[in-house]
């Protein structure tokens, strides 16, 4: 994915979330301007904020970084 589709991808999970970029960056310890950074495609977060992305927007790493649905409330039979 490039930065500016996952950019979307992460405002859209971030508002989904019902997050602002303030209250986001500031959960995460970084600034909304990194924030608002990642949402232009401008910048991508750090590999370290991704676990916490995840818990924060209930979703996968994948869906993070590649906008595939969350398998998290998916089973799998098999």
């Amino acid at each position: 994915m490039n930065p500016v589709d996952m950019g979307r991808n992460l405002a859209a999970l971030r508002k989904k979330a019902g997050y602002t970029q303030a209250s986001l960056s500031e959960m995460l310890g970084i600034t909304d301007k990194a924030v608002s950074k990642w949402e232009r495609g401008l910048a991508s977060p750090d590999i370290s904020l991704l676990p916490k992305l995840s818990v924060l927007f209930d979703s996968d790493i994948d869906s993070l970084l590649y906008g595939i649905p969350s398998s998290k409330s998916q089973h799998f039979c098999g």
